[in-house]
């Protein structure tokens, strides 16, 4: 595996540019709006986040908001008129 890249001048084929559809980084860097509020939770959920977080090494804090942000936009789209809720 360690054996040097040997490049030739042969023929590529049929070559596409393809569209740059990554965001850029200060679209990235946008945040949504956030409130910060105070809770009370259980010691029992909150180390469950914990733990949960540093399995993925993100911040637990993040991962309740992203949970609770998934369950509001459940319940908005289940609230849609003409649709079952």
């Amino acid at each position: 595996m360690n054996r040097p890249i040997r490049y030739s001048d042969e023929p590529l084929g049929d070559i596409r540019i393809v569209p740059d559809f990554l965001p850029s980084p200060e679209e990235l860097a946008l945040r949504s709006e956030q409130t910060k509020i105070t809770i009370s939770l259980s010691t029992e959920s909150v180390a469950y986040f914990k733990e949960a977080a540093k399995k993925c090494h993100m911040q637990y804090q993040k991962m309740i908001r992203q949970l609770l942000d998934e369950y509001v936009a459940h319940q908005k789209s289940a609230d849609k008129p003409g649709r079952p809720g």
